[in-house]
């Protein structure tokens, strides 16, 4: 079985009772005219190859049935809360993403939905990977900067350099480090205090690790290699049993923008 994924991106001007459709399914589509609430919705499906194409499933039938079927979901209530000035909270979006999961899985007999996943920001997202509420994920990205040297003293120094080359720098080396920590969140959403949850994150991690000498400042790493394996299991520890009613799900560091290592507890 293969699991692919696609992205859609679309606006909805809530000023507005419908938004210009637009040509530029890159950016957005419907484009959203003026001011406009922007959404990314990454849908997973999950079936076999289709011998008479290669594909699990055609992107242009997965960008057609979200624009048809999703879209005018969202939009609708958006508009609806706009304009009566009701909040939308996690547990409404939740709601939404279970609506788009019932219309997405009638669409296609070959494929099912694995995962549905709104991008709220650049480094906030809410997924679902069932129907059933109390599957709903939070997931926000963090930063710090940090200094470390990847060194086993067990190891010569020869081989030290064998296995971590640049990184053995005797002088160490910095990153700018990513840090995402994902969250089952309690209630379909209705539950989960977005600044609770950062206060407790960096409080518990991103303070303790920014701006830091990762060897000699943390104690944890004295007698631990500071790779983002066991930063990620660093983060995890300090969370685990922290987050109230949440639930932690998955830790994910990165060191680049093409370096990542996700935990998902021991």
């Amino acid at each position: 079985m293969h699991r692919l994924r696609r992205s859609v991106r679309f606006s909805v001007n809530p000023f507005l009772d419908e938004d210009e459709v637009g040509a530029n399914a890159f950016a957005s589509r419907p484009s959203g005219t003026g001011l406009a609430v922007f959404f990314e919705l990454a849908v997973e499906v999950v079936g076999r190859i289709e011998s008479e194409t290669g594909f699990v499933r055609n992107v242009v039938d997965i960008d057609a049935a979200v624009r048809q079927c999703v879209v005018p979901v969202f939009a609708a209530a958006v508009r609806e809360h706009w304009r009566r000035g009701r909040h939308i909270d996690f547990s409404v979006l939740a709601g939404l993403l279970g609506r788009a999961w019932r219309l997405l899985d009638c669409c296609w007999a070959a494929v099912r939905v694995a995962q549905l996943r709104l991008q709220l920001n650049p480094y906030r997202s809410l997924a679902i990977d069932s129907e059933v509420a109390e599957m709903v994920y939070f997931s926000e990205k963090f930063e710090f900067a940090a200094m470390h040297k990847l060194w086993n003293d067990k190891l010569s120094a020869q081989r030290n350099i064998e296995v971590f080359g640049k990184c053995a720098n005797p002088s160490g080396h910095g990153h700018n480090y990513t840090l995402e920590v994902t969250v089952k969140a309690p209630d379909g959403g209705a539950g989960l205090d977005v600044g609770r949850f950062e206060q407790i994150v960096d409080e518990r991690v991103v303070a303790v690790l920014d701006h830091k000498n990762l060897n000699a400042d943390v104690d944890y790493f004295a007698a631990v290699i500071p790779s983002i394996e066991n930063l990620a299991v660093f983060a995890w520890d300090r969370l685990k049993g922290c987050l109230g009613q949440m639930e932690l799900h998955c830790i994910t560091v990165w060191e680049t923008d093409r370096t990542c290592c996700s935990y998902y507890g021991p």
